[in-house]
């Protein structure tokens, strides 16, 4: 704030004009609370201006004439240069996201990631990974690289409610994502009504989302960056006759896919033995290529552009070797008791 009493000739004021600072060149007072001010824009051109007691609050004298001077704030330079260097980071270090969070990852989890998914723009993708294969540890990453890349600021997971507590926990104690939960307190308690427009980072439980039309309709006026769904074979459908036969749940699936920019479905179990089920669950990600029942012999079914599956016995080590011991089915054969007998033969009775 500056008085009007501290505009001499020669000084550079902001507050003036909005393109930058004006060089004053005469002042002339009109009684003891007005100024008629002359200046000099910095493209050299004269202007005139009255200026009221009312306008001191807006107006700077910069120190030195120029604000191209050197004596500003070295923490605050240091500080505004390292957040742009850290806003780059990404164009040096391809593995940013590895680099800064809390987990060792494995060699199939940086390939999921930085070749499959990351070179999708948009995104639409299923992850089939089998279990154990550390889905929510590959979701974590694409999120955080996404946002070190100036491309996620609004993120929602959708997961079976039993699930919440552990995709928040893992994301904020691996990756420091504040993820909320929203629960239908949370929307009754929400000052705007509806607490998807007010948090940019959220998890929700499939089942709230898909039985409740007034959420659905919140959700309908929210945009997203990426939506993840886990456990995304729950979103199903089945063809009755020659009609389609949509589950909640998968109405929902929907919905999401045409709210967001990248769409990420995560699953273990992405096929139930029905090559049209399996179309139909494709097409939550590209709806025109999946169109219409599929029958065989005259439709193929090539998902592989979409979609990523590893069993257990394609995911190795770095050096190559098995993560996880073989698996060896064998039929044990043993001889029931008199009282197992008994039971078995009065349960198949």
């Amino acid at each position: 704030m500056a008085r009007l009493e501290e505009l001499t000739r020669g000084a550079s004021v902001v507050g003036i004009l909005p393109g930058g600072p004006v060089s004053v060149v005469d002042v002339k007072w009109h009684g003891s609370a007005v100024v008629e001010l002359t200046y000099k824009d910095p493209a050299g051109n004269l202007g005139h201006e009255l200026l009221f007691r009312d306008t001191e609050p807006a107006l700077e004298i910069l120190d030195g004439g120029t604000p191209w001077s050197f004596d500003g704030d070295a923490e605050l330079l240091r500080l505004a240069s390292e957040a742009k260097r850290i806003s780059l980071a990404h164009l040096f270090d391809p593995l940013l996201a590895v680099h800064t969070s809390l987990v060792e990852p494995l060699l199939h989890q940086i390939v999921a990631v930085y070749e499959e998914m990351l070179t999708r723009q948009p995104l639409r993708f299923l992850l089939a990974d089998d279990p154990g294969a550390g889905k929510t540890i590959m979701a974590g990453l694409l999120i955080k690289e996404l946002h070190a890349r100036g491309d996620l600021e609004r993120c929602l997971i959708c997961c079976p409610g039993s699930l919440v507590d552990q995709w928040q926990d893992e994301l904020w104690r691996r990756f420091q994502l504040p993820f909320e939960i929203v629960t239908g307190a949370t929307v009754e308690a929400s000052r705007s009504g509806n607490p998807f427009l007010e948090r940019p980072l959220i998890i929700a439980r499939l089942d709230h989302l898909a039985r409740n039309e007034d959420v659905q309709a919140m959700l309908g006026q929210t945009e997203w960056d990426l939506v993840i769904c886990d456990e995304a074979h729950k979103m199903s459908a089945h063809f009755l006759g020659g009609e389609i036969e949509r589950t909640k749940r998968y109405k929902l699936g929907e919905l999401l896919g045409g709210l967001c920019r990248h769409f990420l479905l995560m699953t273990a179990t992405p096929h139930n033995g029905k090559e049209e089920d399996f179309q139909l669950f494709l097409r939550l990600l590209d709806a025109d290529r999946f169109e219409g029942k599929f029958r065989d012999g005259v439709h193929q079914v090539d998902a592989s552009d979409l979609m990523r599956r590893l069993v257990k016995e394609q995911l190795l080590k770095f050096d190559g070797t098995p993560l996880f011991p073989e698996r060896r089915a064998y039929t044990v054969t043993y001889k029931l008791s008199e009282q197992e007998a008994a039971l078995y033969k009065a349960v198949t009775e």
